[in-house]
């Protein structure tokens, strides 16, 4: 009964969502105050009743009730108790109910926190939302009903696809939906401010908390799935340019060139046509992206549905937002229109080009994703677009986009000098080209990407500790000065700061593992050790046994330099009868310079297994980076500016 109730809870938050998109919309053009206040009660109650179907199919998971069609395909009476929770999102139709839980919960998020905007802007945005909740429930409730009873359950069910059963991609889809549908907010805000035909440094204040919690929940995202697809597949890379990976990465880049172009809206007033724009595309790509993931269209690992019905109705979903939204801005164009000017060396130029080299990657990227379906549309030909083209198209921008941060960091607003930016980063630069000349002349052989690499991190590192050197005149006046100086930093400009240096870190781990990386497969005998650069391994034992639900066969791989061991690494190829499918465990040894990977393979004979073995320097400077990047986020949500603007 309980299942009957959750479904009746849905169909209910479909019609409460179409009254929030109507009645308060009715009310902001006739200025109808009672009618506009609708859209808080509706967004909570939203909130609430998702809440309650959401659990009520975390609940069905956790009691194994196979009398649910998704539990009876996606569970298993033997599978961990956490793996039956995640398994309500390892799915298609659970995942979507819980984008739209995350997406009824920013609603909710928007009655709380923006008791003090406009009531016209507040209900219009939450009118907005109350539309993309409605396209979404109802593509939930026609097509992929969480909620279906299984006439003949099974005793244990069928579970779940083992490479889901793991921490990291368990927390991996809810961290990129806070991202995703997080940009559903500054997409509200965009459309209720080209409605109301008002948009200013006010609007950009409200915006930004939003843009900046739904990029840094996008950071965070990326960054778990990415480092889940290096320890866990056993492939040993840690970005294939996979679809639904480009679909993640879309609405980060736009995300990112938001960020950015909303604070020059604030600071100067200016650029709000672009800003308007972008927040449009950030969630479009979000969509996109949706698109991608459950239409089947495109061939993924991380794809959750293929079902062509399902495709057709988020393909109509995903252009009639895009086509309305940007119909509205070229409606609206002329009259958001920025006057402010300012010069060619300034920050606001600063800002310009670095969006424009982001949101031009963001375009590679999703030509590179969309062009296999477009040829295959047009001319019934399959192509595939990988890795080289990305590499080949994308990298130029970033490097660009590396060149020129410390540089925008410390143009002045509105007009700069060349003379003043020439000695300020003069020192900056040398130090860059001797780093990248160092590695240039201590690596024997390798690629030019090492040296490249090296130097960019330098140049952003220091240009960013330089800026932060000379706000708070470091040498200039006593240390308990420069302290006290520090501590009175706009958070949001620290957060900056940590931001900067993350990039720097990741751009050098990136360049680090692509040309320094070593990879070694062979035929090993037991108990006969061979050589990998400066490590012997040895596999001196494989074991088979059971384990939870599945069967693994455990090999015991030792490193040693000279005589010494390192550590003992236990490679595992696992066997889940239920699904009939095995999985490949890698076994790592980490430290800050360097990974060894070990992937244990097939038998071959009776004493000789297949063993793959990588070294990889830096390679966790990757994931430092991009925590460092999310840190300076949350670093920034705590500015007194930002905590200010969500009341405002």
């Amino acid at each position: 009964m309980l299942i009957e109730i959750a479904h009746v809870s849905l169909i209910l938050t479909l019609m409460l969502s179409l009254i929030q998109f109507s009645i308060p919309l009715i009310g902001a053009k006739h200025g109808w105050i009672n009618w506009m206040k609708l859209s808080d009660t509706t967004a909570f109650l939203q909130f609430v009743l998702t809440c309650f179907g959401f659990f009520i199919l975390m609940r069905a998971f956790i009691i194994s009730d196979f009398t649910v069609k998704l539990v009876a395909l996606n569970s298993h009476t033997m599978k961990p108790l956490i793996y039956k929770i995640t398994g309500t999102w390892g799915n298609h139709e659970g995942s979507m109910l819980l984008w739209i839980l995350i997406l009824n919960f920013y609603g909710f998020l928007i009655t709380i926190f923006g008791t003090r905007l406009p009531a016209e802007l507040k209900c219009r945005v939450l009118s907005v939302q109350g539309l993309i909740s409605a396209a979404f429930l109802g593509f939930l409730l026609f097509t992929s009903n969480p909620f279906a009873r299984e006439l003949a359950p099974p005793i244990d069910g069928n579970g779940l696809n083992p490479v889901l059963q793991d921490l990291g991609l368990a927390f991996h889809p809810p961290f990129l939906y806070l991202g995703y549908v997080g940009l559903s907010v500054t997409f509200s805000f965009a459309v209720a401010a080209l409605l109301q035909g008002k948009i200013d440094s006010s609007w950009a204040r409200w915006v930004r908390p939003w843009a900046l919690s739904a990029w840094m929940f996008l950071t965070v995202g990326i960054a778990l799935g990415s480092y889940w697809a290096y320890y866990e597949l056993g492939w040993g890379g840690w970005w294939f340019w996979d679809p639904v990976e480009n679909a993640s990465f879309m609405p980060w880049l736009a995300s990112t060139a938001l960020l950015h172009s909303a604070a020059v809206v604030e600071k100067r007033n200016t650029l709000k046509s672009w800003t308007i724009l972008l927040s449009i595309l950030a969630f479009s790509f979000s969509l996109v992206g949706t698109f991608i993931v459950r239409s089947g269209v495109l061939t993924s690992v991380h794809a959750f549905a293929s079902d062509p019905s399902r495709g057709v109705y988020l393909l109509i979903i995903v252009f009639l937002f895009i086509l309305f939204a940007l119909s509205l801005y070229a409606a609206r164009f002329s009259s958001i229109k920025s006057v402010n000017q300012f010069a060619f060396f300034s920050r606001e130029s600063g800002l310009v080009l670095n969006n424009l080299l982001l949101s031009v990657a963001a375009l590679i990227v999703f030509i590179g994703t969309l062009w296999p379906l477009i040829v295959e549309t047009l001319f019934n030909e399959k192509i595939s677009v990988g890795a080289p083209f990305f590499e080949l198209a994308f990298t130029p921008f970033i490097i660009l986009l590396a060149l020129l941060l410390p540089i925008g960091i410390i143009l002045p607003w509105k007009r700069g000098k060349v003379a003043n930016l020439k000695s300020n980063l003069l020192t900056v630069a040398i130090l860059s080209v001797i780093s990248g000349s160092a590695v240039w002349s201590f690596q024997t052989g390798g690629r030019i990407l090492a040296p490249i690499g090296a130097s960019l991190s330098v140049w952003i590192v220091l240009g960013s500790l330089f800026d932060i050197v000379k706000r708070i005149k470091l040498f200039e006046v006593t240390l308990l000065n420069s302290l006290k100086r520090l501590t009175k930093l706009p958070r949001g400009d620290l957060g900056r700061f940590v931001a900067h240096m993350g990039f720097g870190l990741m751009i050098f781990g990136v360049s680090a593992v692509s040309a320094w990386e070593i990879e070694d497969i062979r035929v090993a005998k037991l108990n006969e050790p061979y050589q990998v650069e400066d490590y012997t391994i040895q596999l001196t034992q494989v074991s088979e046994f059971a384990k939870f639900n599945y069967i693994t066969r455990q090999g015991v791989i030792l490193v040693k330099i000279g005589d010494d061991i390192i550590t003992t690494l236990f490679p595992e190829k696992r066997f889940y009868p239920i699904q009939i499918t095995s999985t490949t465990e890698a076994s790592i040894h980490s430290n800050i310079f360097r990974d060894i990977y070990v992937v244990l393979g097939d038998n071959k004979s009776q004493d000789f297994w297949v063993v793959r073995t990588y070294i990889k320097p830096f390679i966790l400077w990757i994931w430092l980076g991009a925590s460092m990047i999310a840190l300076g986020g949350i670093i920034s949500l705590t500015d007194r500016r930002y905590r200010l603007a969500m009341f405002m």
